[in-house]
């Protein structure tokens, strides 16, 4: 598929892509990332999902400086862990954009099975162009990878988007 010269829109679900890419073993470097999305499929926005968390205000400081636009969402702490999930806002801002017809295609960076029905909805309305798993094989949905969509597992790109520690890194 040709991406050049269009104006795709990237919808990141950033917990599941965090997660993902740390249970297939390696740490992902966001500004590759955002690098990769532009590069490869001609992203110009690239949402990226993310529960608010009270002190993180530098990181997300960074992610727009990275060129990612921030969708908070409240958390909710409860005794394991932080929970800010953010799923219906994903789907929520993806459909908006595509009746509002803000982009030519849509990227979506996840392996959760609740968004088989935006995937299908996209499909439907030839608005996707792939779907980025961060997790790989059958760790990513059943929904997602029977949902016809073309899917690339992160790990398999890992050279060109992991986090390397230099001494200049970010």
């Amino acid at each position: 598929m040709d991406f050049e010269n269009k104006n795709n829109y990237a919808y990141i679900d950033n917990t599941n892509l965090y997660k993902g890419c740390e249970s297939e073993g390696f740490k992902l470097d966001y500004v590759k990332f955002r690098r990769h999305l532009k590069e490869k499929y001609d992203v110009k926005v690239a949402y990226i999902f993310i529960g608010f968390v009270p002190g993180n205000e530098e990181m997300y400081k960074q992610f727009q400086e990275w060129g990612y636009t921030i969708i908070f969402k409240p958390t909710i702490p409860n005794q394991e862990e932080i929970k800010g999930n953010c799923d219906a806002e994903m789907v929520l801002y993806a459909v908006k954009d595509f009746y509002e017809k803000r982009y030519d295609k849509a990227i979506l960076v996840t392996s959760d099975g609740d968004f088989a029905c935006l995937v299908k909805f996209l499909i439907k309305n030839d608005a996707v162009s792939i779907l980025l798993s961060p997790r790989s094989g059958k760790k990513c949905s059943s929904l997602l990878r029977k949902s016809g969509v073309k899917l690339t597992f992160l790990n398999q790109i890992k050279s060109k988007i992991e986090y390397i520690k230099t001494k200049n890194s970010h």
